[in-house]
């Protein structure tokens, strides 16, 4: 259980400096005119987002969960969406947010992930991190009743997203 807790107090400070990483890349978004589309899906997801993560850790520590053969492979996906995160953060450098940010000359990014995957981060990054926890976990309630619910807010994201851009295509 020890092992549990300490790699997920590891895991959640990492994804609190990505969100340090967002917090200054908006600061500078905004100062150079960008528009935030989809505010109030935005902190919807936020809201999902930390209470699918306490809810997973809650649920192990109820549990007393093990580092089993299913937590290795949750972890093994939770790194795996760790390093896309990252590159994807690298790659989009300063206009990458949490939040749907839209600056008056923005480009699309056309990399190598971002050319042959649409919304890399979404797909690569999010859905992944969010089954492999429920895996590292053991959170099987938390995934039947919080992936739902996320799916539904992340749909309504890329759809906002798309919209937001379409004029950049």
């Amino acid at each position: 259980m020890q092992f549990i807790n300490i790699t997920f107090i590891i895991i959640l400070s990492l994804r609190l400096y990505t969100l340090f990483i967002s917090a200054c890349n908006e600061s500078r978004l905004i100062a150079k005119g960008a528009i935030q589309y989809g505010k109030v899906n935005s902190i919807l997801l936020s809201l999902a987002h930390v209470t699918f993560y306490i809810a997973a850790i809650y649920e192990a520590n109820k549990r007393f969960v093990e580092f089993d053969q299913l937590s290795q492979v949750g972890l093994a996906v939770l790194i795996f969406s760790l390093v896309i995160l990252f590159y994807v953060i690298y790659t989009l450098d300063e206009i990458w947010t949490v939040k749907i940010y839209i600056l008056p000359h923005h480009k699309i990014n056309r990399s190598f992930l971002f050319k042959y995957i649409r919304h890399p981060n979404y797909f690569l990054n999010i859905i992944p991190e969010l089954i492999g926890l429920s895996l590292f976990c053991h959170a099987m309630a938390t995934a039947t009743i919080g992936l739902p619910v996320y799916f539904i807010l992340l749909a309504i994201r890329i759809k906002q997203e798309e919209t937001a851009m379409a004029h950049l295509l």
